[in-house]
């Protein structure tokens, strides 16, 4: 049995909420897309995204595939647009079907596993993780570095060439959560604080992920934040 929460904030320094997700156990698809390009271009891209892989998983196509094709009519809606404005999003994104789970992400959406303690399964495409990689500066370093916030990979911006789509699959098991969030959470919440509200067993999903914004809030809430959570029991 599946027990999820979701739920999204505009976030107390911006006007409009670019992010966007989408929770489905029916269909067995998660996800959280964080726009970018300003307000009617990063609201577009991230609903496109979103539109777009609801209609592919229910032909059954693969997540992977699903988010090329999102990102291909993210770029064919851009270019009928007058506007030279870049139009993109990151995503993360988890399809589960039985106990088999497949997620995918571009961008620095972030994807979580808990079972008994928190882990990051996907990996931000963004300058400072390139930063980290390379050895220039430490994970600490990076939550406060000037460029903290720009990302290397996303939909409708990156060549397709060149779009580094990564993909994982697993099994959920029982007592297993799955945290899909923008970096409007990760940003003001660091890991550790994230673990702590995913154990307490008091907390309902739809609770946790409550607390999690909360405390996204309470941090600065600098920008919009979108958090799922999706709970084996």
């Amino acid at each position: 049995m599946i027990e999820f929460g979701h739920s999204s904030h505009v976030g107390l320094r911006r006007e409009h909420n670019e992010d966007t997700y989408y929770a489905d156990p029916e269909l067995g698809l998660w996800l959280v897309a964080d726009g970018m390009g300003g307000h009617e271009h990063g609201e577009v891209a991230s609903a496109i995204a979103r539109d777009t892989l609801i209609e592919e998983v229910r032909k059954g196509t693969p997540i992977g595939r699903a988010i090329q094709l999102a990102d291909e009519e993210i770029i064919r809606h851009s270019n009928r647009r007058a506007e030279a404005l870049p139009m993109g999003t990151t995503v993360a994104a988890v399809n589960i079907n039985g106990d088999q789970f497949d997620m995918a992400w571009v961008g620095d959406s972030r994807v979580y596993v808990w079972n008994g303690a928190l882990k990051q399964l996907s990996q931000d495409h963004s300058y400072v993780q390139e930063l980290i990689e390379q050895g220039a500066i430490t994970a600490e370093q990076a939550r406060t570095h000037p460029h903290r916030n720009v990302v290397t990979q996303a939909l409708g911006v990156t060549d397709p060439q060149n779009l580094r789509l990564e993909t994982i699959t697993g099994t959920l098991q029982p007592g297993m959560q799955i945290l899909l969030c923008s970096d409007g959470l990760t940003e003001e919440v660091e890991d550790a604080q994230i673990e702590s509200i995913l154990a307490r067993p008091d907390l309902s999903a739809q609770e946790c992920v409550d607390h999690l914004i909360l405390a996204a809030l309470d941090g600065g809430g600098s920008d919009n934040v979108t958090v799922v959570l999706i709970r084996r029991r």
